[in-house]
């Protein structure tokens, strides 16, 4: 019996968040010290809290950068965090990146590079190729990202405009060592895809990111298509040089942390059913298809069956075509709770587990069946707010966002439904 559903999805969330968090993943796994050097180049939501977990175990000599974004910044001493502009790149990342080019391409044989690689880091480690600006790179990023684009696609076409992406970046420390240590925030784990695989063999080619440009109908500078039609502007193969010596562990990723909560979960007596650590598509859709799987299953059980928790994650999307606020879990929620329409017994939670849900300081939102009352009550339209695509308002109005600020680690989409 499930007393307060509530406190018991946060539970899960929290559980889910800390399964992926520097302080328990990286334990045990930072690389010995070379013979030389070692130089630091972290990016993403996790690379300064990783980077102070390597101050706090390190032995001999460290330096470096790690690039996250603002608010996600906590105190290092040798490695120098900096805070820049996420998801749409700026300034700070782009002279950090270059600093930390500088650095590793002064590497040695006897020297390590340590890569630390978490979900963001492709707009965080930014130095745009070929002449191309900051307001190119910028202008490129929002047509995706307004264009619905899967970060797959995203990152081909980033890989393609930067001199740091797409293993660039180990390219310029050659022929020093390489260690990246990662925190997955892609479904299927690819370290060629997490933040753009700046250590890591392009298999993509310049003709696959036209060929998304194409296929997303999106008008950019004129300077860009130029580039990607210069074989310039090809990147390293998984089989060339700079990656002879590389090597790359994922510390964490979604499946990790749906098992800690299911585990938890499991502890308190409920079933867990996972439906998967990777589910994509239109964040509306899945809402109302996990709509459908809850009621049948509700339907199912029999009298006196123990509370059942459906755990799923991965990395839905938003097209934008209306002119509210939200994120895509809060929206993916607000269509579950339409669908279900109130229905008796069925609680949910869906939540970033970086902390921050799209264009909104909540990292998502829970619903429980008196949602569609309390929005009736307060002249709230459900149906309204899901075409408007404002379901970031609509949960604050109701006082259901789930705010935890950042959480300086970043595994998706969490996504829990709740069948007491």
């Amino acid at each position: 019996m499930i007393d307060d559903p509530r406190s018991f999805l946060l539970s899960l969330f929290h559980a889910a968040v800390d399964a992926a968090g520097a302080a328990f993943c990286m334990a045990g796994a930072l690389p010995p010290p070379p013979a030389g050097r070692t130089v630091v180049a972290g990016a993403g939501k996790a690379a300064s809290a990783m980077a102070s977990f390597v101050e706090s175990r390190w032995q001999g000599a460290l330096g470096g950068i790690a690039v996250t974004p603002y608010g996600h910044g906590v105190p290092t001493r040798r490695i120098e965090t900096v805070e820049a502009s996420h998801p749409v790149p700026d300034a700070s990342g782009i002279a950090a990146t270059r600093r930390i080019l500088d650095a590793v391409s002064r590497l040695t044989g006897d020297d390590l590079l340590l890569a630390l690689i978490s979900g963001g880091g492709s707009s965080l480690l930014v130095a745009p190729a070929g002449g191309l600006t900051l307001d190119d790179k910028r202008s490129v990023t929002e047509s995706l990202l307004r264009s619905g684009a899967a970060i797959d696609e995203m990152n081909c076409v980033r890989k393609h405009l930067s001199a740091v992406k797409g293993g660039r970046l180990a390219a310029a420390a050659f022929p020093a060592a390489v260690v990246t240590l990662a925190i997955s925030d892609v479904p299927g784990d690819d370290p060629a895809v997490i933040a753009s695989g700046p250590t890591v063999g392009d298999a993509g080619t310049r003709h696959d990111a036209l060929a998304v440009l194409e296929r997303r109908g999106l008008e950019v500078p004129p300077r860009v298509l130029s580039w990607l039609r210069d074989e310039e502007s090809e990147t390293p193969g998984p089989g060339d040089a700079p990656f002879s010596r590389t090597s790359f562990r994922i510390l964490a990723r979604a499946r990790d942390s749906l098992d800690a909560a299911a585990r938890l979960a499991h502890a308190s007596g409920v079933e867990a059913r996972l439906l998967g650590d990777d589910l994509e598509g239109e964040a509306d859709a899945l809402g109302k298809d996990h709509a459908a799987l809850a009621r049948r299953i509700a339907g199912e059980r029999s009298p006196g069956s123990p509370p059942l928790v459906i755990l799923s994650g991965g990395e839905t999307t938003v097209t934008r075509t209306g002119s509210g606020r939200g994120g895509r879990n809060q929206q993916y929620l607000l269509a579950l709770a339409a669908a279900l329409d109130g229905a008796h017994g069925i609680h949910a939670l869906a939540c970033d587990t970086d902390g921050i849900d799209g264009s909104t300081t909540a990292a998502g939102a829970v619903i429980d069946p008196g949602t569609a009352r309390h929005a009736t009550t307060a002249g709230l339209d459900p149906g309204r707010a899901l075409e408007r695509q404002d379901s970031g308002a609509f949960f604050h109005a109701l006082g259901d966002q789930v705010v935890t600020g950042p959480t300086r680690t970043n595994v998706n989409d969490f996504r829990a439904i709740l069948i007491t």
